[in-house]
């Protein structure tokens, strides 16, 4: 999609904040000249779907609110029909086909790489006659969506110049009575005391200000790009739909965590450490290298207090049945 990653390529959103993630990554790449190079994106496939899988939990239970919020019996009924907008490697699109028990689930992203990932998996789960896959590239292929039941998007819409017509726009697609479930925000990630006996305390909140200096510089980037107040529910109706509701879903793994979450949070380190300079002092970047060593007893692969804590919030509406 132009503009806008995979989803949240369903990893984890924005880096260290506001929950895709992705993911779509959600690192999402911020910062990354080539963030919306498809290429970049499969290249990334197997990290991304890794991420996914680790936030497996927090996205069922989205899905799971979903459903209410569709109706049990139209999420069962056969000829539902379900759309990933920006499905990346496709963890979200089958919990979807899993859930939604009679639902043609769509997986729909511009990476041809993670299309077929995504395909793969759904015939890897028993689901492929379910799921299918469609190539977008947005904001110019909306009409290639067609009519969705349930439209979910989960961090790329910030990736659109104008996120308030991007909503328009995917608002147009939503069949009578459908929903469109759109996650973004959430909380910074958390993943270490506040105090780690290197370096000065307060090390996340330092990063939180980085990350949020990289995303606007990010979104002031995006050809096109509009500044609007970013409240989600207000945007969804000022997109002709009527609000059905918001909620915020965690992610808690306490310590001790297992290899994977290490190496999630060491990778969402090192994307910070790329980036670092003149955003960090040197004291934190020295911080940063010393987590981010391996062989030392201080890095994030043998901390014992090291913890993943994230919170992504899914935003709702629905057209006029």
């Amino acid at each position: 999609m132009q503009n806008a990653q995979p989803q949240d390529r369903h990893g984890h959103e924005k880096g260290h904040g506001h929950g895709h993630g992705h993911g779509h990554g959600h690192g999402h790449g911020h910062g990354d000249a080539d963030h919306t190079d498809p290429a970049f994106w499969e290249a990334m496939a197997e990290r991304l779907e890794t991420e996914a899988e680790l936030r497996a939990s927090l996205y069922g239970q989205a899905v799971d609110w979903l459903a209410g919020v569709l109706g049990e019996d139209r999420a069962a009924a056969p000829g539902t029909r379900v759309v990933d907008v920006g499905s990346g490697p496709g963890v979200v699109a089958t919990l979807f086909a899993e859930r939604f028990t009679g639902a043609e689930v769509v997986a729909a992203d511009q990476a041809s790489g993670l299309l077929e990932r995504a395909q793969a998996r759904a015939d890897r789960l028993g689901l492929g006659e379910r799921v299918s896959t469609l190539a977008v590239d947005l904001p110019g292929d909306f009409a290639k969506l067609g009519t969705a039941d349930l439209l979910w998007t989960s961090h790329a819409v910030h990736h659109i110049g104008d996120q308030q017509e991007a909503l328009n726009a995917l608002a147009e697609h939503i069949a009578p009575g459908g929903v469109l479930a759109v996650a973004e925000q959430g909380l910074p990630e958390r993943f270490l005391p506040r105090d780690i006996g290197i370096g000065r305390p307060g090390l996340h909140a330092r990063i939180d200000a980085a990350v949020e200096e990289t995303f606007s510089g990010m979104r002031e980037e995006i050809p096109g790009s509009v500044r609007t107040v970013e409240d989600w529910p207000a945007m969804l109706a000022r997109a002709g739909l009527v609000p059905s509701g918001s909620r915020t879903f965690l992610l808690d793994l306490p310590a001790p965590l297992d290899p994977v979450a290490r190496g999630y949070i060491r990778s969402q380190i090192e994307r910070v450490r790329g980036r670092a300079e003149g955003l960090l002092d040197p004291e934190d970047i020295a911080t940063l290298d010393t987590l981010l060593d391996d062989d030392s007893e201080e890095g994030i692969r043998r901390r014992p207090d090291a913890f993943l804590l994230s919170a992504t919030t899914v935003h709702t509406a629905r057209a006029a049945a």
